[in-house]
């Protein structure tokens, strides 16, 4: 069977030279800890040196290593290049190119993961469907997807992240896909981009590196009309939401404790199906998700049927029913992100659960200016939807001062210093749910939990 990347070919994409013998490869890699046998490994030059770890990588089974050093030995299968990210990128490019695969990318202020996870689940009822294993969105998470798609791939899905203005075209650009959804808008990376219209603006660069004959996948609300003005003319739009117009149209979202029942109408034909994931915001993704298949031309009752008992990954909404000290605790995991959308969204998810409500907050990041008002503003759903609540970061300090004085747990400086805290105040038959941005490290207040420290 022939290899992911043949020697000519990892030679002309990166428009490099070997050094030592020739080598291909089944996969790629950039991290020398998890790398599998037989991957390339990537010498990236990123918060540390991967030139450092490329001896380790070639110990634990790389099949060659690309550097841009040349101070490493000459007898090892190595792969120079002028820069290592930037061989990368073309790597990336040149299997974009190669592929017959439908391409659908997805960008958002949330819900990227979570459609991506829906798309790829209903995709792979119809034939090989490659995405990311995490949130590979950036600058080197595009490219290191693009380059591990499989030859056989007949559906791909990226997820395009921003932090900062023009980090979106660029990727677009690359991923070229057949179908671009945007989720939502939402005050996420706020701090950097000034105004939920400029965010809007950046969202909208996703239609840039859209295919001329693409499909846009939009949301319905106020910033439509200027996402709509990156559609080209040639290319077809499909709205999402609730309203008569959309052509992708919730039609009856039914929420219970352990999911959500969905009705839809997809470009005319009803399809229906349940979640194993409680909320309207669950609901609004595999809305969108559905979307992209009719835009492919697939059979969307088929696609909705492979969503059925859909559940979220970890950090993202997943419920962990867990036994601690002879005490049973209902956790909804929502760890690795916040803005304050999805906060709101989470606690309307609490809201379904029977049992006390424990809310348990990290810091939002890079909010900048706007940082303190927006984490004032949850002050009064979070109190009107828990029974006690406890922050950490100096960010959340913000809404955790202006709590009612009956519902305030405790506050800490961080997730390490606040999880015994939370522990502490666990009762029998407790929901808790743990929301913060990646950054504020909410994931120690789960393995706390779980570990029942």
């Amino acid at each position: 069977m022939t290899a992911l990347w043949t020697a000519d070919e990892l030679q002309i994409a990166t428009n490099g030279s070997f050094v030592g013998p020739r080598f291909e490869a089944d996969g790629i890699a950039i991290d020398s800890r998890t790398l599998s046998v037989g991957d390339l490994f990537f010498a990236l030059q990123d918060q540390r040196d991967g030139h450092d770890f490329v001896k380790s990588a070639l110990a634990n089974g790389a099949a060659g290593a690309v550097v841009s050093r040349n101070d490493l030995c000459a007898d090892q299968p190595l792969l120079q290049v002028s820069d290592t990210l930037g061989a990368l990128g073309r790597l990336g490019e040149f299997a974009r190119a190669r592929s017959l695969a439908k391409v659908t990318a997805i960008t958002g202020s949330v819900g990227k993961s979570t459609t991506k996870e829906m798309l790829r689940r209903i995709l792979a009822a119809f034939g090989p469907t490659h995405a990311a294993d995490a949130s590979h969105n950036n600058h080197i998470g595009v490219p290191l997807t693009l380059a591990r798609m499989p030859r056989n791939a007949a559906y791909a899905v990226l997820e395009i992240g921003m932090n900062h203005p023009g980090e979106i075209a660029p990727l677009a650009k690359m991923a070229r896909p057949h179908v671009g959804i945007i989720t939502t808008i939402a005050a996420t990376h706020i701090g950097a981009m000034g105004s939920l219209e400029a965010i809007a603006e950046e969202k909208s660069d996703l239609l840039r590196g859209l295919l001329p004959y693409g499909t846009a996948v939009l949301p319905r609300g106020p910033f439509l009309p200027i996402m709509a003005r990156r559609v080209g003319p040639t290319m077809r739009t499909i709205t999402f939401g609730t309203d008569m117009a959309d052509e992708a149209r919730l039609l009856d979202v039914d929420n219970d404790p352990e999911g959500v029942d969905i009705t839809a109408r997809i470009l005319g034909t009803v399809v229906r199906c349940r979640l194993r994931a409680p909320g309207h915001h669950m609901a609004r993704n595999a809305l969108a998700a559905l979307a992209a298949v009719a835009a492919m031309d697939l059979d969307v009752t088929e696609a909705a049927a492979s969503l059925n008992g859909f559940a979220p990954l970890g950090g993202r909404g997943a419920k962990l029913k867990l036994q601690r000290q002879g005490l049973d605790i209902t956790i909804l995991d929502e760890s690795y992100n916040a803005s304050g959308a999805s906060v709101r969204a989470a606690l309307d998810v609490l809201a379904l659960q029977p049992g006390r409500h424990v809310v348990v907050l990290g810091d939002m990041l890079e909010l900048g200016d706007f940082s303190e008002d927006e984490h004032a503003a949850l002050a009064e759903p979070v109190a009107a939807q828990a029974e006690i609540i406890f922050a950490c970061g100096p960010e959340m300090r913000a809404m955790f001062e202006r709590l009612p004085a009956d519902r305030k747990g405790g506050w800490a400086a961080n997730a390490a210093a606040l999880a015994p805290m939370v522990c502490a105040a666990l009762r029998d038959g407790d929901v808790v749910l743990v929301k913060g941005s990646n950054g504020s490290g909410m994931r120690t207040i789960i393995a706390a939990l779980a570990e029942g420290n």
